[in-house]
C-alpha cells in the first residue's frame, strides 16, 4: 500500500532535469555519435529525429501519464488503474528486474569514464602513443578485474549516496547540479573545437546530409531507418518504468505533452552536441569517426595529446567529467526507481530500501565486471557473448521494445486503463495538449505498436541471423 507520507519533487526543473537525466546517459554521448558515423551522418541524423518523435515521444507520454495518474512506481502502478480481472501487472515485475539488469553493466561501464577522468587529470595519456594508449584501455581497465570492480563500487556509492539523501536533498538536487555543469561543458567544448584548424571537414559529414551516400552505401537503406528507430527508441530508456517513476512524483500543474517534449529536447541537445564536439574533432586529427568503443576510450586521447600537454590535459578531462555526469545521471535516476520499488511494495523506509538495494547491487553488478576479463572465458554463444552482454540484450532487445509496446496497448485499449483515462490525464494542467483525434488513436493503437514489433523482430534477426 502506497505510504501516505510519500515524497514529491520539489519543483518543476527538477522533475525535468530528472527525467533527462534519465534519457541522458551513455547512448547520447557515445553511441549516437558512433552510429551516426557508422550509417553517413547528417541523413542518419534526420531519420533519426523522426522516429524520436513518432515512437519516443507517446511512449514518454505514456509513462509520465501511468506514473502520476498512480502515484506508484511500476511494481504497483499498473495494478492502480487496470480494470478488475486483468493481469497487466504482471508486467510490473519484469520492469523492476530490467531496472536491476540495466544496473547491473551499466555501474561497470559508467566507471570507466570516472577513471579516465582522474586519469586525464593525472597526466596519464601524455606522451603515450597510439599502442600505449589502447593497452590503458585494453589491458589496465577492461582487462583489470580489480580496477573495474574498484570503479564500479564507486559509481555505486554515488548512485546510492543520493539517493539516500533523499528525493528533493539528494537525488534531485545533486542531479540538477550535474545536469546544469554537464550542458555548461559541452556547449564549451564544442565552441573549443569549432576553433581548431581542419575540423571543417567534420562538420560537412555530420550536418549536410547526403541521401545518395545513404542508399548506395554500405549498410543500405533498411539498415540505416532500422538502427535510427533502434537509436530513437532505446536512448529514451523506455518501457522499464524510468521514466514513470518520476510522472508519480510530480502534480497536475502541467500537461504531460509539454513536459515530455521538454525531455526529449534536452535529451537531443546533448546527442547532438556530442556530434558537435566528436565529429570535426576527428576530423581535425584524422581519427575515424567510426571507431566504436575506441572512439571515447582509445582515438580521442590522441585527440587530446595533439592539443598539447596542457590544453589536451584540460580539454580531455573535461570531455570525460562530461561523459561521467551523463553516465551518472542514468545510474542515479534509475537507482530512485531501484530504491521506490520495495518502498511502495512493501512499505521499507528510504534508508532500509537505499541500504539493501546497496548490498544487491555490489553483488549484481560484479559479474559484469568480472566477465570482461577473468570469467571471459563464460559465453552465451557466438551471437551473444560475455555477461555483460547478455544483460544488454536481455534489456535492450527485449525488455524496452515489448515494455514499450505494453505501455501504449495499456493507454489505449478498453481491457487496459484506456484511451479515455490516459487522456485526461495527459492533458491535466497548462501546457501543450495530446491530439485526441481519431487518426492519432488508431495510430497508437494499432500502428507504432507494430513499429515497436518490427523492431524487436528486426533486432532478433540482426543478432541471430548472421553467420
Amino acid at each position: 500500500m502506497e505510504s501516505q507520507n510519500r515524497e514529491n519533487l520539489g519543483s518543476r526543473l527538477g522533475f525535468l532535469l530528472l527525467s533527462a537525466g534519465c534519457a541522458i546517459g551513455l547512448g547520447n554521448v557515445w553511441r549516437f555519435p558512433y552510429i551516426t558515423g557508422k550509417y553517413g551522418g547528417a541523413a542518419f541524423v534526420l531519420i533519426y529525429l523522426v522516429f524520436l518523435v513518432i515512437l519516443g515521444l507517446p511512449v514518454m507520454v505514456c509513462e509520465f501519464a501511468v506514473g502520476r495518474a498512480s502515484k506508484k512506481s511500476m511494481s504497483a502502478a499498473f495494478q492502480q488503474l487496470e480494470p478488475a480481472g486483468t493481469k497487466w501487472h504482471i508486467y510490473g515485475g519484469f520492469a523492476v528486474a530490467g531496472n536491476y539488469l540495466l544496473m547491473m553493466f551499466y555501474t561497470v561501464v559508467s566507471g570507466w569514464f570516472l577513471k579516465y577522468f582522474f586519469q586525464m587529470i593525472g597526466g596519464k595519456f601524455v606522451g603515450l602513443n597510439g599502442d600505449a594508449i589502447v593497452n590503458v584501455f585494453v589491458g589496465e581497465t577492461v582487462g583489470s578485474a580489480s580496477t573495474l570492480l574498484i570503479w564500479m563500487v564507486v559509481v555505486i556509492i554515488i548512485g546510492f549516496g543520493a539517493c539516500f539523501l533523499g528525493l528533493q536533498k539528494g537525488v534531485e538536487r545533486i542531479t540538477k547540479i550535474m545536469m546544469s555543469a554537464l550542458f555548461v561543458i559541452m556547449v564549451g567544448l564544442a565552441i573549443y573545437v569549432a576553433f581548431i584548424p581542419g575540423s571543417g571537414a567534420g562538420y560537412a559529414f555530420y550536418l549536410k546530409p547526403d541521401f545518395k551516400a545513404l542508399v548506395g552505401g554500405e549498410h543500405g537503406l533498411w539498415d540505416t531507418i532500422y538502427a535510427a528507430m533502434g537509436q530513437a527508441f532505446f536512448t529514451l530508456s523506455l518501457g522499464i518504468g524510468s521514466m514513470e517513476i518520476f510522472g508519480s512524483y510530480i502534480g497536475k500543474e502541467h500537461s504531460l505533452t509539454g513536459e515530455a517534449l521538454r525531455v526529449i529536447g534536452l535529451d537531443t541537445f546533448v546527442a547532438i552536441c556530442a556530434g558537435l564536439i566528436i565529429f570535426p574533432a576527428c576530423a581535425a586529427f584524422n581519427v575515424e569517426a567510426s571507431s566504436g568503443a575506441g572512439l571515447a576510450f582509445m582515438s580521442l586521447p590522441n585527440v587530446f595529446n595533439s592539443m598539447g600537454p596542457v590544453a589536451g590535459r584540460i580539454v580531455g578531462a573535461f570531455f570525460f567529467l562530461f561523459m561521467s555526469f551523463a553516465a551518472l545521471s542514468t545510474v542515479i535516476a534509475v537507482f530512485e526507481n531501484i530504491v521506490a520499488f520495495p518502498m511502495d511494495k512493501f512499505g521499507w523506509s528510504r534508508r532500509k530500501s537505499v541500504l539493501i538495494n546497496f548490498v544487491a547491487m555490489l553483488i549484481l553488478a560484479t559479474p559484469a565486471a568480472l566477465g570482461m576479463n577473468v570469467w571471459s572465458g563464460v559465453h552465451f554463444g557466438a551471437h551473444i557473448g560475455s555477461i555483460d552482454a547478455l544483460e544488454d540484450f536481455i534489456v535492450s532487445q527485449n525488455l524496452l521494445p515489448l515494455g514499450s509496446m505494453l505501455f501504449l496497448l495499456f493507454c489505449t485499449l478498453k481491457k487496459g486503463w484506456g484511451w479515455d483515462g490516459f487522456i485526461a490525464e495527459a492533458d491535466a494542467g497548462d501546457g501543450i495538449k495530446f491530439p485526441k483525434n481519431k487518426v492519432v488513436k488508431f495510430y497508437l493503437r494499432y500502428i507504432a505498436p507494430l513499429i515497436i514489433l518490427v523492431v524487436f523482430i528486426a533486432g532478433y534477426f540482426d543478432i541471430f541471423g548472421k553467420k
